[in-house]
C-alpha cells in the first residue's frame, strides 16, 4: 500500500497563482512515490488547521502546506498537537516565505518546490509552543512586531518582504519602549524597557538571514533577542549592523540569547499583543517552548549551508557510513556484537 500524502493549499496567498500548479504539485508527489489528493482551503477561520487535523487523525504519511507562512503555521497547528505526526512538505506561495527560505525551499516556482519531496531529505524540526499555540518559525513583540500587522494583503503580494520593510521605515520615528520582564534558561532575566523581543527557530526572518546568523536548524535551543532602545539614531545603527553581518548581536542595546524556554510579561500591569509566525498569535504574560525535532520536514538539506545545521543532524550517507564503520569495528569473527 503507498503511503498517502494531502496537499493544503491557500488559493489566495501571494499572487493568487497556487490554483493552476495543483495537478503539476501532485504529480510530483506522485513520482515521489505518494498517493496524492488536494484539500483547497476556504474563507473560514482555521481551515487548513482543521483540516491538518483531520488528515493527521486519518494517518495521511505526508501533508505538504502550500501557502504563506501564516497558511503554514496553521497546517503545523494542526499537525503537532498529535502523538503520532506525519512528514510535512513546504510549498511557498505567499508573501516572505522565510520558512521556505531557511529550508532552502525553491520560493518562485510551486513545482520546483514540490519536487523537493523527491530528492528524500528530511530535517526534524523543533516548532515552538506559545502557552498553547504553535509556532514554527518566530514569535515577537514589541512596537517594531506591529508592522506585520499594517501592512495591506494587497501590498505585501505585489511588493513582497520590501513592503515590511517600507513599513518599518514609515514606523522608526514613533517606535517606543515597553516595560517588560523576561525570564530563561537558568534563571536569567531581564527587567527594562525594549522596543522589540523576538523568538527564532531559523536564521531567516523578515527576508533577511543576518538577524539571527548563528541559528541553527533542529538544535532545541530558541534565538532570542532583545532590542532595549527605541532611539531612531541607535535603531539606524542597529539596522547596519545587521546588514554588515550580523554584528548587532554584539551591540549593548542587543541582548542575544540561546535558550529553550523564555516567559515574557508587561511589568506595568498592561498586555503586550504577541505576533506569531506573521500573525496575531494572543498576549503577554506568554510562556515559549522549545519542542525539539517535532516535526519532520523535506527540505533541501544539501543547499543548507553547514553552520545552519544543528551538530545532531546527519545525512542518510552519514548514518551509513556510521552503520559501516560499527559493523567493521563492533562485529567480532562470529558475526557477533563484541
Amino acid at each position: 500500500m503507498r503511503p498517502r500524502a494531502r496537499l493544503i493549499y491557500n488559493p489566495t496567498s501571494g499572487n493568487e497563482g497556487m490554483r493552476k500548479y495543483v495537478g503539476d504539485v501532485l504529480e510530483e508527489l506522485e513520482k515521489a512515490g505518494y498517493e496524492a489528493s488536494a484539500f483547497q482551503t476556504t474563507p473560514k477561520r482555521n481551515s487548513a488547521k482543521k483540516e491538518a487535523e483531520r488528515a493527521t487523525a486519518d494517518g495521511f504519511d505526508l501533508i505538504v502546506a502550500a501557502g504563506g507562512d501564516g497558511t503554514i503555521n496553521e497546517v503545523v497547528n494542526g499537525v503537532a498537537p498529535a502523538k503520532k505526526r506525519p512528514k510535512m512538505g513546504i510549498i511557498p506561495a505567499g508573501t516572505t516565505n522565510d520558512y521556505a527560505r531557511a529550508l532552502r525551499i525553491p520560493r518562485d516556482n510551486p513545482v520546483e518546490a514540490a519536487k523537493i519531496v523527491g530528492k528524500g531529505q528530511t530535517l526534524k524540526m523543533d516548532i515552538g509552543l506559545a502557552n498553547d499555540v504553535y509556532f514554527m518559525n518566530i514569535a515577537a513583540g514589541g512596537s517594531m512586531s506591529e508592522l506585520t500587522y499594517n501592512v495591506p494583503s494587497e501590498v505585501k503580494s505585489i511588493f513582497g518582504y520590501l513592503a515590511y520593510f517600507i513599513k518599518g521605515a514609515e514606523m522608526l520615528p514613533n517606535m517606543h519602549t515597553v516595560p517588560l520582564k523576561v525570564e530563561w534558561d537558568g534563571g536569567h532575566q531581564y527587567v527594562g524597557e525594549a522596543s522589540l523581543f523576538m523568538i527564532g527557530l531559523t536564521n531567516s526572518v523578515g527576508g533577511f538571514e543576518q538577524l539571527a546568523p548563528d541559528a541553527e536548524l533542529g538544535d532545541g535551543k530558541f534565538t532570542m533577542i532583545i532590542v532595549k532602545t527605541a532611539n531612531l539614531a541607535e535603531m539606524l545603527k542597529l539596522i547596519a549592523l545587521v546588514f554588515n553581518g550580523g554584528k548587532h548581536v554584539d551591540n549593548p542595546n542587543i541582548i542575544y540569547e540561546k535558550t529553550n524556554m523564555i516567559k515574557v510579561e508587561r511589568t506595568d500591569g498592561k498586555r503586550l499583543k504577541i505576533n506569531l509566525d506573521g500573525e496575531y498569535g494572543g498576549k503577554t504574560p506568554m510562556t515559549f517552548v522549545n519542542l525539539k525535532h517535532h516535526i519532520e520536514m523535506y527540505a533541501n538539506v544539501d543547499e543548507i549551508p553547514d553552520e545552519n545545521l544543528s551538530s545532531n543532524y546527519h545525512s542518510q550517507d552519514d548514518v551509513m557510513k556510521e552503520v559501516e564503520t560499527i559493523s567493521k569495528a563492533d562485529l567480532d569473527g562470529d558475526g557477533k556484537v563484541g
